[in-house]
């Protein structure tokens, strides 16, 4: 192993991890350094599996992202309770679910990789109030057990005892309005870095396209089997 490879891939993972880019607009010879150098290559594959992160490449710019309970580089369930303002487990699915609903909500066609241009609440809102109520609807063919199905009660119930808004005109990220409780999680993704607001419309950032490709080409969870047994479900002829 080069010397010069080695410290090269070294600086590469050391500003992917602490959140920065690497590509063609940012770092351009570390990036070219990846792109054209095998061992370079390697190197940062390596560092990425035994640190237990996600490389995406994504438009010519390096991603990284925690790997599956990855307690440094992630989150714990109560760190992202902390993060979000909330404190209970049932509030907690809540926000898993609303966040795969935006996920689904931005990517529109997996097969080109087309996305909705931005969103706003209300779309949430009415992409969420839609899903669950698909779920709860076939909820006992869905689930695989009853704790998958306790899951999904309390995320149905959660929502059902929120208001759609409260009075206030301007929509204040808090966890007693329907609008609220998603603003709390869009204020969260604008902070990642994976989403830009303006103007209370909400647009995809690279970093968000890179994990959402990831997502729906690697990395499908039961979440995505159970939302997309819905959908096969619901098309079948009967």
């Amino acid at each position: 192993m080069e010397e010069r490879s080695f410290n090269k891939a070294l600086d590469i993972v050391g500003k992917l991890i602490v959140g920065e880019e690497v590509g063609q607009d940012a770092y351009p010879g570390l990036y070219n350094d990846y792109s054209n150098n095998p061992e370079v290559y390697d190197i940062v594959c390596s560092f990425m599996k035994k640190l237990n992160l996600s490389l995406y490449e994504y438009r010519n710019t390096l991603y990284v992202t925690a790997g599956e309970n990855n307690r440094i580089f992630g989150y714990s369930n109560e760190e992202l309770k902390k993060a979000l303002g909330i404190r209970l487990n049932r509030e907690l699915y809540l926000c898993y679910f609303i966040m795969y609903i935006l996920i689904t909500r931005f990517y529109n066609d997996s097969g080109s990789y087309n996305y909705t241009e931005y969103i706003k609440i209300t779309d949430v809102i009415e992409a969420v109030e839609k899903a669950l109520s698909g779920v709860m609807s076939t909820i006992s063919v869905l689930v695989n057990d009853e704790t998958e199905e306790a899951s999904f009660k309390a995320i149905a119930l959660t929502w059902a005892d929120l208001p759609v808004a409260g009075r206030e005109e301007m929509v204040r990220a808090v966890k007693t309005t329907k609008a609220g409780f998603i603003k709390l999680i869009l204020n969260f993704f604008v902070s990642q870095g994976l989403l830009s607001e303006v103007k209370d419309r909400y647009y995809p950032r690279n970093r968000f396209k890179a994990l959402a490709e990831s997502y729906f080409r690697d990395n499908k969870g039961r979440l995505f089997e159970i939302m997309n047994e819905k959908v096969e479900s619901k098309d079948a002829p009967y």
